[in-house]
Order: C-alpha cells, then structure tokens, then sequence
C-alpha cells in the first residue's frame, strides 16, 4: 500500500481522484505479478510438481516423427529417402497363446502355421496390440511380438511410433522409448539408474519425472534375437528403484518383470528362435507376425 494521503493546511477534500498520485517507498515483495497467460502458469505448476510440461511433450514427438517418418531399413537410399505411410503395408498379426512360447526352429514354425485352419487365427491390427479382444477383461502391459527375419518387425515397430507422434493412434500413452537391443548391447557392463539409461538415449528425459505414475510409459525393445546380455530373470536382484544404479541386465530383467515401473507397458519383438529368452510368467500377450 502507499502512502496515505496528507491534507494541506485545512484542505479537507476526500475526492482522491483530484490528488496527484504519491509516489510510494515502500519495498515490493519478490514474487512477480501472475500476469502471464494461463496455459504459461499450468505450464509452471506442471514442472513444480514434477509433470512433463506440453512444450516438452510436443519437443519429445517431434523428434520421434522426425527419425521415424522415413524407412530406416537397408533398403532405403540416403539420397532419396522412402517416406514410411507411403510404402507401409498392414501386416497380418495373430494373437497367440501367452502362456506358451514356442521356440521351435523358424522353418519348423513357417510349416506349422500353413497348416492351421484359417478360423483359429485371431487376428488384431499394431496398432491394438495392447488392446483386450471381445471376451478379455485383463489388462495387458507386457506384449511380445513374434516373427521370422525380414517380415517386417522393425518396420511395424516404426509405424506404430510414428502414428503416435503425428496423433493418429494410442494417445493415451504419454510417452514412448523405443530401445532396441542392438544399441543396448554398447552399454553391456556399465552401471546407469533406469533414469540415466534413458538420459543416454533421450536427452529430455532430464527435464520428466519417469517414475510418476500420473504418465503412461511404453518402452519397445526391438530385436530380441540381438540381445548379448544375460537377462538372468531368476538370479537378478530384485529393483524397484528408479534412480538406483545397477546393471543394464537387472535393469531390463526387472523393467520387463514388472519390477519397475509396474505401470508402463513393455512391447519386446523377436524373432521366434529367441522368443523363450523371455520367461512366459512375464508375457501377457504372444503375438505373431
């Protein structure tokens, strides 16, 4: 408050409007006046309290889509770049039994699968995988994703990301790290925190608060038949613990588990020969390509 006002010998008019202004000493309090637009203060509050701000988000899709919108399989030309929703085809995906995990040989598989009748099959497009059938009512967040070499796993993978960054499909996810084990087998033998593993791979990591259950999370571990680590799932320590530093194989191990972040979903693919790497205890969802 400034000043109050002080009459002039026996000046005793009331009417302020007619007084000049006084000019005020007192000191103004540090905090500035809310005076910003209101998606810039939910923007703030969101980082007070550990939420991923829209302008992070948004930053976060537009690199995915960026990487992802263009083939990044051997077949593409560096000098003319082949847009993936020009060339995708949908691909024919069966849900199979997640309590099994066949780990016959490919050729084996391929003849087994000519033979089955057409009516067993349940089909269900990628982009769905996480989505209960007609007549399921539990809830799925591990899925596994079976197929022989070159039947277009990686590329499916690319599509479903690149769907979800331009808003077309799974919205309800917040976030999504795609992993693939041939980049996760350079850190064989180092020691991260889940939280600094991801820092690695997604520098804006550092600015989200992973471990909050508020964000739907989907990590993709592409390529399971390239894995070099372990994956001892029955001898690892258990890990609850974001920020704790331990092996990138108790990370995974206890990613996949179920033991860290209970609430993301795990999307692995693999060619069928590697499938059993996995133990069936952890997959709610086979399917096959």
């Amino acid at each position: 408050m400034g000043h109050p006002v002080h009459f002039k010998n026996d000046d005793t008019q009331t009417d302020l409007r007619s007084i000049p202004p006084q000019k005020s000493t007192i000191t103004k309090p540090a905090c500035k006046k809310n005076d910003q637009p209101m998606n810039q203060l939910q923007d703030f509050n969101e980082s007070r309290y550990g939420s991923v701000s829209h302008e992070v988000l948004n930053t976060f899709r537009s690199k995915l889509m960026e990487k992802f919108k263009r083939l990044n399989e051997g077949t593409a030309k560096q000098g003319n770049p082949t847009l993936l929703n020009e060339i995708y085809s949908e691909l024919y995906i069966t849900e199979g039994d997640s309590g099994e995990i066949c780990n016959e040989h490919e050729v084996r598989q391929i003849e087994t699968q000519s033979r089955r009748a057409a009516t067993e099959d349940k089909p269900i497009k990628c982009n769905d995988i996480f989505k209960p059938l007609p007549g399921q009512n539990k809830p799925i967040t591990t899925v596994l994703t079976k197929g022989v070499a070159g039947i277009g796993k990686t590329v499916s993978v690319q599509k479903f990301i690149l769907d979800w960054a331009e808003g077309k499909e799974n919205q309800d996810v917040q976030l999504i790290f795609p992993l693939p084990f041939r980049e996760i087998n350079l850190m064989k033998g180092e020691t991260f925190s889940l939280s600094d593993l991801l820092h690695v791979f997604f520098h804006e990591t550092k600015e989200m608060e992973i471990s909050s259950d508020k964000y739907k999370v989907l990590f993709i571990f592409d390529g399971l038949d390239e894995c070099r680590l372990p994956l001892h799932f029955q001898r690892n320590e258990t890990l609850r613990d974001v920020n704790k530093k331990k092996s990138v194989d108790v990370l995974l191990t206890n990613l996949i588990a179920g033991n860290l972040l209970p609430s993301a979903l795990i999307w692995i693919t693999s060619r069928p020969a590697a499938a059993d790497l996995v133990p069936s205890e952890c997959v709610h969802r086979v399917t096959e390509v």
